[in-house]
C-alpha cells in the first residue's frame, strides 16, 4: 500500500447489503468485505429485514446452519418493499453521520428502495460496489431503473471490463475503479484431503473429476459440458463429472436430465441437486481437480474464487470478467463459450498434460492478487479521491 493510503484516517463506513442468514454469493461477499474493512475502519453493517418477496424468490433465503460468514452487531433494518422504512433507515443512517456509505448493486429488484434510501441521506458519499451493473436476465425497464440508481452514486467499484463498458454506457463520467472479484477462501474449513472427500461422497480413488458448481441458469452454460462429455469420457478412462446446484424449477432439472439421457454416458455424470450449504461446500471442491465454468454469459464469477480458495484450476469461457481472472495456460484454460468440442479438447489437455500441480501452484501464487486488502484499499483510494474533489470545489 502507498504511503499516502497507509496514513488515511479512519473512516466511518455504512455498509448495506445481504449477510448471514442470507444465502448465497453476494452475501458472503458483503460479509468478507465488511471483516476487511473492519481491520482499518468503523464499520455499521446494514442488511435486511425483508429481502425479497416470494414471488420473486419463491425459497428459503435464509441458512442458519453455517455461522461461518456471521457479522456481529449487523443490523437487520432494511424493508426493500416498504417506503415508509427507507426514511426510517435514512433517518438512523444520518445520525451516524457517516464518511461513506457502500451498496450492493446486482439487480434492478433494488432500485426503488435504493433510489427512496439515497435521497435521504445527507452529507455522505454514496458507493456502489457493482457485481453486475445489468443483471444476467434482461427485462424491460431495466436500464431505467439501474440507470435512475446508479446515477445517485459518487463512485463505483465494478469488477470486469464488461461491468465497466455497461456503466460508462448509462454514466459517461462515472469515478470508478475496476478491480478483481477477491477469493471465497472461507469455504476451506477443514483442509479436507482428496481422499476424504471423495470417500465422503463415494467416488473412487482413481477417477478423474470435473466440477460443476452454482446456481442452474441457462447464461451459465450447462448444457455445453454435458454435450461434451461424450467425447471426454471416450478418451479419457475412469471420468467424472459433479453437478452441483440448484436447478431452480423441475423443467429445469428434467431439461438437463433429458440432455444427459441423451449423451449416452450419464452412468459418468453425478447430480446434487439443492442449495448446497456452506458447511457441505468444501467436499465437492476438494474431491475435484478441476472447475468448468462454461458460462454463455458472465460479468465475474464467485465459482471462480471459490475454487482459487481451494487452489482448484478453472475452464472458463471467453465471456465477461473471465479472462481477467482465469489465465490461460497458467490459472486454466480459456475456451469460446457454446463450444463443447472447445471444452473437451481444454479437459484433454488439462490432464493428459498433467498441469494439476502446476496449474495449483500458480492460483497460490497470484493468491495476494485476490486478497480482500486489496478491496479495502480501491475503497480508502475512491474516498481519498471524493474528499480531494470535495475540497477543491469548495476552494473554487
Amino acid at each position: 500500500m502507498c504511503e499516502a493510503l497507509d496514513k488515511i484516517e479512519a473512516l466511518n463506513i455504512v455498509l448495506i447489503g445481504p449477510v448471514y442468514p442470507y444465502k448465497g454469493g453476494i452475501a458472503h461477499y458483503t460479509g468478507l468485505l465488511c471483516k476487511a474493512l473492519r481491520k482499518r475502519h468503523e464499520v455499521t453493517m446494514i442488511s435486511y429485514a425483508f429481502q425479497y418477496p416470494k414471488l420473486l424468490f419463491k425459497k428459503e433465503q435464509r441458512d442458519y446452519d453455517n455461522d461461518t460468514f456471521r457479522i456481529d452487531d449487523t443490523e437487520f433494518l432494511l424493508h426493500t418493499a416498504n417506503p415508509l422504512n427507507w426514511g426510517r433507515v435514512a433517518k438512523r443512517i444520518n445520525s451516524m453521520r457517516p464518511d461513506m456509505v457502500i451498496i450492493q448493486w446486482w439487480h434492478p429488484y433494488f432500485a426503488p428502495c435504493y433510489q427512496g434510501l439515497v435521497r435521504k441521506l445527507r452529507d455522505t458519499k454514496i458507493l456502489f460496489v457493482c457485481h453486475n451493473v445489468f443483471p444476467h436476465e434482461r427485462f424491460p425497464m431495466d436500464t431505467r431503473l439501474t440507470t435512475g440508481t446508479l446515477k445517485l452514486g459518487d463512485s463505483f467499484i465494478v469488477q470486469s471490463k464488461r461491468d465497466a463498458l455497461d456503466l460508462l454506457s448509462i454514466l459517461p463520467h462515472a469515478r470508478f475503479e475496476q478491480t478483481v472479484h477477491p477469493t471465497y477462501n472461507a469455504f476451506k474449513m477443514q483442509d479436507m484431503p482428496k481422499e476424504t472427500a471423495r470417500e465422503i461422497l463415494g467416488l473412487h480413488a482413481d477417477e478423474k473429476v470435473l466440477l460443476f458448481f452454482g446456481f442452474i441458469r441457462a447464461y451459465k452454460g450447462l448444457k455445453y459440458l454435458i454435450q461434451a462429455m461424450p467425447e471426454i469420457v471416450s478418451r479419457l478412462p475412469h471420468v467424472r463429472l459433479l453437478i452441483v446446484g440448484d436447478f431452480g424449477t423441475q423443467e429445469n432439472k428434467k431439461e438437463h436430465e433429458e440432455l444427459i439421457a441423451a449423451t449416452g454416458v450419464a452412468e459418468s455424470i453425478n447430480i446434487y441437486d439443492g442449495y448446497i450449504p456452506d458447511k457441505e461446500i468444501e467436499k465437492f471442491f476438494a474431491a475435484c481437480e478441476l472447475v468448468v465454468c462454461p458460462y454463455t454469459d458472465a460479468t465475474q464469477s464467485g465459482i471462480v474464487q471459490i475454487a482459487y480458495g481451494f487452489d482448484k484450476p478453472v475452464i472458463a469461457t471467453n465471456v465477461g470478467g473471465l479472462p481477467d481472472v482465469v489465465t490461460d495456460g497458467e490459472t486454466g484454460f480459456i475456451v469460446e463459450p457454446e463450444n463443447s468440442n472447445a471444452i473437451a479438447d481444454a479437459v484433454m489437455r488439462f490432464f493428459t498434460e498433467n498441469r494439476e500441480r502446476a496449474f495449483a501452484e500458480n492460483v497460490r501464487k497470484e493468491s495476494a492478487r485476490y486478497d480482500w486488502d486489496r478491496m479495502t484499499e480501491v475503497i480508502e483510494r475512491l474516498s481519498a479521491d471524493t474528499k480531494k474533489r470535495n475540497k477543491s470545489s469548495i476552494n473554487h
